[in-house]
Parts: C-alpha cells; sequence; structure tokens
C-alpha cells in the first residue's frame, strides 16, 4: 500500500475552492484521482475558476447553517473536507458590524461545515484540513477581526481533534503566510510593502497557492494517519525568524 496516495473512490469537498489557494488545493486532489466537490460565493467566481473538469461546483453561503447543511446532504459522506472559504476586510475591521461579519465567515463559517459534514467523514474515517494562518501566530494591526478569526480556527482545529478521535475524524490544519491570492491583491500593489514581507521570509518572497496544496494533500493521506491537532505553518520561514 502507498501510503502517499489517496484510496480509490476518494471524496473531497474544498469550501471556498473557487479561487486562491482552494483552487490549488483542487486540482492537487485531483492529480491525486480525487472525486471533487467545491464551493464558492456566487455564479460568477464559479464560472470563472477554472477547476479541474468533472468538478461539481455549487454556489454556498458558509453563514447560513440550513444552506450548509442542506449542502453536505447533497455532497455525501466524503473523505477530506477543506474549509479554505476566507474574508478580510483591512481597517474596516474596526467597525463592529465588520469585525462581526469577518469572524461569522471564518470562524463560525468553519465550524458549520464541520458540524455538517460530521456524520458522513465518521463513516468513511476522513479527515478535515482546515485553512488557518500564519496571522493565527502574528498579529496585524490593519486586521484585528481576520487574526482573531484565524487564532479560533487554530484553538477550534486542536479542540474538534481531541473530541472526534473516537470518531475516526482525524483534524488538522495549516496556517499559511504571504501567498498571492486575489484577497490580499489590493495590499500587493504598494511596492515596499510587498519586498518588506518578501525579505522577511528565509526565501525572499511569497508564496504560491501550488505551494500549500501539497501540505494539505498529505494530511489527507494514510501517511499522515496519526497526525491530528496538527498546525502545519507553510510559510517561508517567516515566523521561524
Amino acid at each position: 500500500m502507498n501510503k502517499f496516495a489517496l484510496a480509490p473512490g476518494f471524496r473531497a469537498a474544498v469550501i471556498g475552492g473557487a479561487g486562491g489557494i482552494g483552487l490549488a488545493i483542487l486540482r492537487q486532489l485531483d492529480d491525486l484521482g480525487a472525486e471533487l466537490h467545491a464551493t464558492g460565493i456566487g455564479t460568477a467566481e464559479l464560472a470563472d475558476c477554472d477547476a479541474p473538469q468533472g468538478t461539481r461546483l455549487s454556489v454556498l453561503d458558509i453563514t447560513d447553517q440550513s444552506a450548509v447543511d442542506a449542502y453536505a446532504n447533497d455532497v455525501g459522506p466524503v473523505d477530506l473536507l477543506v474549509n479554505c472559504a476566507g474574508i478580510l476586510k483591512r481597517d474596516e475591521e474596526y467597525t463592529i458590524d465588520i469585525f462581526r461579519e469577518v469572524i461569522e465567515v471564518n470562524l463560525i463559517g468553519t465550524m458549520a461545515t464541520c458540524l455538517a459534514f460530521r456524520q458522513g467523514l465518521s463513516t468513511r474515517k476522513g479527515s478535515i484540513v482546515n485553512i488557518a494562518s500564519m496571522n493565527a501566530f502574528a498579529g496585524l494591526p490593519r486586521l484585528p477581526g481576520y487574526c482573531a478569526s484565524k487564532g479560533g480556527v487554530v484553538m477550534l482545529t486542536r479542540s474538534l481533534a481531541l473530541a472526534w478521535a473516537a470518531e475516526g475524524i482525524r483534524v488538522n490544519a495549516v496556517a499559511p503566510g504571504f501567498i498571492e491570492t486575489n484577497i490580499n491583491a489590493e495590499g500587493r500593489k504598494d511596492a515596499a510593502h510587498y519586498q518588506k514581507i518578501a525579505e522577511r521570509t528565509a526565501f525572499k518572497r511569497w508564496g504560491q497557492p501550488d505551494e500549500i496544496a501539497g501540505t494539505v494533500a498529505y494530511l489527507a493521506m494514510p501517511a499522515a494517519s496519526y497526525v491530528t491537532g496538527a498546525v502545519y505553518a507553510v510559510d517561508g520561514g517567516f515566523l521561524a525568524g
């Protein structure tokens, strides 16, 4: 048995899989032969996302629990749930309604999908990989809601790992560093800011979405069968220095 492969018939649901890191994860899982289900925030995003052929795409509002439950029921049991839907609103998160919105999407939305897919994951002895952030550990002054929500995702991951181990569900997280995606496109327009971040990493550059996908795939493989409650920083060495 190749422990660095996915089993035949492997099924994955990637929440927020229509762009950026989520789309890179879809492509990696497709290369490994997985059956794919993915969500986005709207029909326009899904139409433009260039997901792997055969991916079943759906619009999903993860802040709507009834919609999340219906989606999980429609997809059915999976071997892997990936939570990578997220938002940030630079400088706006000091407004309490915006702060609440960011928490609702990034943290409560993650819990909602975990709960909705729990039974099916237990049936297939599957795993969850939550996309946290390096900023769960290193705060940013312009993003208090985002940083708080990602810190919450880390502790949610650890709590669910302990709570659901007896059901055969492993729960881990990947914490990306500064990765070039649409979510930070506006901030990257500031050349000085962009270069300052690059210089702070060991590799002197920002990361790419496909550099996150491999760690997610590994965590779904038999090779990671004793890994749960872990948070893997994929940040180019940013937190090491």
